[in-house]
């Protein structure tokens, strides 16, 4: 017997966006070598998350200016051309998240590790970010995910029962990082994926994609 589901809890990067700098680096780099090799050592994904966890961005771009000169225009094209990363909403996911407002069964909760300084802009861009009771935002919270007490804000905050949610994302650390304060995660691989999970909880969202 599927347990009875409450609140349904988002994360939102690669889950409702799709976010890829390869959207601007693609376009700077002249080889993939020197793509990988940027990200690998001079903005790392490890970099970005202290963006995400409320690092100012020009607090960032600058020390990594200071360590890699050689590198100046592609550092600052990092945060400078951060909303051409935006490569718009997964449909179908967020046909989904339609099905789930318009049944109107679940509260729906977000989840983001993201910076508070470039979150405004997806607010502006993306209207089903409006359709959420509430979204925790890391960069405005200063932890991150997989931390502890980015679930435990979720929860006190929007007085969630956590025997009684679920949390989906992407990276499959963070989805199980929610069972450290009772939450069920679910990893994010596809759309069609999510729904078959969903409908084994009980929740029924076959609707959601066009056939």
């Amino acid at each position: 017997m599927p347990t009875h589901i409450e609140t349904i809890v988002f994360d939102l990067g690669g889950v409702l966006i799709d976010w890829n700098p390869d959207y601007v680096f693609d376009k700077l780099f002249d080889s993939e070598d020197r793509k990988r090799y940027f990200y690998e050592y001079i903005c790392t994904h490890e970099w970005n998350l202290q963006q995400d966890a409320g690092r100012s961005l020009a607090e960032a771009t600058e020390e990594r200016v200071k360590l890699f000169p050689d590198w100046e225009g592609p550092i600052r094209a990092f945060y400078g051309r951060w909303e051409e990363m935006l490569g718009g909403p997964i449909h179908d996911s967020v046909e989904v998240l339609r099905r789930l407002k318009e049944k109107g069964q679940h509260r729906l909760l977000a989840l983001t590790n993201w910076s508070a300084e470039t979150f405004p802009v997806a607010l502006g861009r993306y209207e089903f970010l409006h359709w959420f009771e509430g979204i925790v935002v890391s960069g405005t919270e200063g932890v991150i995910k997989p931390e502890r007490r980015i679930y435990e804000i979720l929860v006190d905050r929007y007085e969630v029962k956590p025997e009684t949610a679920i949390f989906i994302d992407d990276n499959k650390a963070n989805a199980e990082a929610a069972g450290q304060v009772g939450i069920r995660g679910v990893h994010f691989k596809s759309p069609q994926q999510l729904i078959r999970e969903l409908s084994e909880m009980g929740i029924n969202t076959v609707n959601a994609l066009k056939k």
